[in-house]
């Protein structure tokens, strides 16, 4: 017996350490070719079913079912989707172990734009409340994963108020836990390939929008757009009831809401993720006694890449094996 006690402590201790890939010698390899190279095979085939919200919007959910009562609910990041590499390897890790899966698509991203005037933001958990509640019609035991926008949201909402005790477990993948600083440091040189990845996708969607709601908002707005913040200040936080984008960050920052979680909760950041601070990277940061905060060496953002077919990536392993211990 005491055998394979040291046997299982050896394999979960290595499990805990991440190293990266020879190839993917820096952060932003390690955070690129994940989003563009990879590609997940999953035998079991995702039914999409559309729900209306309270205030007569819809969410699109995709339903991974396989008769289980544990289910696992995922949260995309910015300007991401249901059908992401990172999603899909997620849900087939943990498919295989089991558990039936909910990846759902944030107002706007399901490939069809959303019907009201508002987007999604990171501290909507208002529609994540929803698509919990959807989940707990049918199931006894849920867990939630999300990643970097996904993930501040997954944390606010297990902060900010007491939730249903069928969740029992969560974990928050490169999780931009202070959004001012991180909006910040998007808008800095290092990060501009992101940057203007994600300001042109939201820009073309607010378009799109005042096609479909003309004058929804102030259009003459978006030609002082030039950064995260900026965007933050003239659209997001006009359009869903913040004084301006410091407000917006202040009242949505997770880590404000670390010290309130009450159930066995992971954060996974990488200390060379090109997204985050050290504000961010602070392992002192103030939390309950709940949540345990790793801050691995590499991984990139939303990356933590293994080269091989098919094979699930380490975020996945670390995902499955602290989920399972706090069974």
């Amino acid at each position: 017996m005491t055998f394979f006690v040291h046997f299982y402590q050896k394999f979960k201790q290595l499990l805990q350490e991440y190293k990266r890939p020879f190839l993917l010698s820096n952060s932003h390899f390690e955070t690129i070719y994940p989003a563009l190279f990879r590609q997940v095979k999953n035998t079991h085939l995702p039914l999409r079913e559309r729900i209306i919200t309270s205030d007569g919007d819809f969410l699109d959910l995709d339903w991974y079912q396989k008769g289980s009562k544990k289910l696992l609910i995922l949260q995309h990041g910015l300007e991401g989707s249901s059908d992401r590499p990172y999603m899909l390897g997620m849900a087939r890790a943990f498919l295989d172990k089991g558990y039936d899966v909910c990846s759902w698509n944030y107002r706007g991203c399901s490939g069809e734009m959303n019907k009201q005037p508002v987007f999604y933001h990171s501290g909507a958990t208002y529609d994540l409340d929803t698509v919990v509640k959807k989940g707990l019609e049918s199931y006894d035991d849920l867990t939630l994963i999300g990643f970097s926008l996904g993930g501040n949201l997954t944390l606010k909402y297990l902060g900010e108020a007491q939730r249903n005790d069928r969740i029992k477990r969560a974990v928050a993948v490169s999780v931009p836990l202070d959004l001012g600083s991180g909006a910040d440091n998007l808008d800095t040189p290092k990060c501009f390939i992101y940057q203007k990845r994600f300001l042109n996708n939201l820009l073309r969607k607010v378009r799109i929008k005042n096609e479909i709601i003309p004058g929804f908002i102030d259009l003459n707005n978006l030609e002082k757009i030039d950064s995260i913040r900026s965007f933050d200040e003239y659209v997001t936080a006009p359009l869903h009831g913040f004084k301006g984008a410091e407000d917006y960050y202040q009242q949505n920052s997770s880590k404000q809401f670390l010290k309130n979680i009450s159930v066995p909760t992971l954060i996974l950041n990488a200390g060379n993720d090109p997204l985050l601070t050290p504000n961010i990277l602070n392992p002192n940061i103030q939390k309950s006694e709940k949540v345990e905060y790793q801050i691995t060496k590499h991984g990139g953002h939303v990356g933590y890449a293994r080269f091989g077919s098919n094979k699930p990536y380490w975020s996945e392993l670390r995902a499955l094996e602290f989920c399972e211990s706090h069974w």
